[in-house]
């Protein structure tokens, strides 16, 4: 379950309906009742259903019946059926169909990834970074969890993750490994990770840092690796990144990492999803 505050509900609405809906006033359509289904025209995995019933809530429309998030449905299937006056359901259409077709994308190709992974390694985890379009991390994160990935980092006041722009205040590479033991004694409850190339990783095994993100490190290449690091620290976690997409998550998958960072899901192109409304 992920919490979604009234106001951020409040502002999925306004945004589609500041006033009023001048068409629906124009045509005398305030009362007239009906009925509103939302299907797909494309087989996907579904998200949105969370926020769109609290939308339609909001809205004074009622859910009569709906798919649940991370289902997968068909092509030609329906989501939700909704009732309520005419006025209540050209409200809700757009704005909900929005979150529906967008959300359900990400959810689909977060599931196309997550399916190639465990295909060739089930305990590697995809995990989608901190790199999507501001002001919808929270609706991005809600369909990359319905699509069966997690997130690797939400945001700069969790986890931490050392990289190069990192180092080059500390004095490079070598400087920071040597910290180490005082760096970690400083965070004792949280983990340090650290984004390295091939040579560096081997170091930091070594020096026993408790997560290593691989990064742009060629699938060919990583599965000897990825031995050789456990071969040294074994409880280290590896991460690869870097150009991870539904196309090459199996390969990747397979040298053992434990997961893979990747920001793929975020760009999926809306589905092809509408409605039927009819009055009653």
């Amino acid at each position: 379950m992920q919490y979604f505050a009234d106001a951020r509900i409040d502002h999925f609405i306004t945004e589609d309906l500041p006033y009023v809906d001048l068409t629906c006033q124009v045509l005398g359509l305030s009362d007239a009742p009906g009925e509103m289904e939302y299907f797909t025209r494309e087989d996907c995995v579904l998200a949105g259903v969370a926020v769109v019933r609290r939308m339609m809530a909001k809205l004074g429309c009622e859910v009569v019946g709906a798919r649940a998030d991370g289902d997968r449905v068909s092509a030609g299937e329906a989501l939700m059926r909704v009732r309520g006056g005419a006025e209540q359901l050209h409200a809700a259409w757009k704005a909900c169909l929005n979150v529906f077709d967008h959300l359900s994308a990400v959810a689909t190709k977060t599931r196309r990834m997550v399916d190639a992974a465990h295909s060739a390694n089930p305990r590697c985890e995809v995990l989608t970074t901190r790199k999507s379009m501001p002001g919808v991390k929270d609706l991005l994160t809600y369909a990359v969890v319905a699509g069966g990935a997690y997130p690797h980092r939400l945001g700069l006041s969790e986890t931490i993750i050392v990289f190069s722009h990192h180092l080059t205040f500390m004095g490079g590479f070598d400087a920071f490994v040597e910290r180490l033991p005082e760096i970690k004694a400083r965070c004792v409850e949280k983990k340090i990770f650290v984004e390295a190339d091939a040579e560096q990783a081997r170091v930091l095994a070594r020096a026993g840092v408790d997560g290593i993100q691989l990064d742009k490190v060629p699938a060919g290449e990583l599965g000897l690796l990825v031995h050789e690091l456990r071969a040294v620290n074994p409880a280290a976690t590896l991460i690869a990144a870097g150009g991870i997409n539904p196309e090459n998550a199996a390969a990747y998958a397979a040298t053992g990492v434990d997961g893979l960072a990747t920001t793929a899901p975020f760009s999926a192109k809306p589905l092809d999803m509408s409605v039927r409304m009819r009055a009653r």
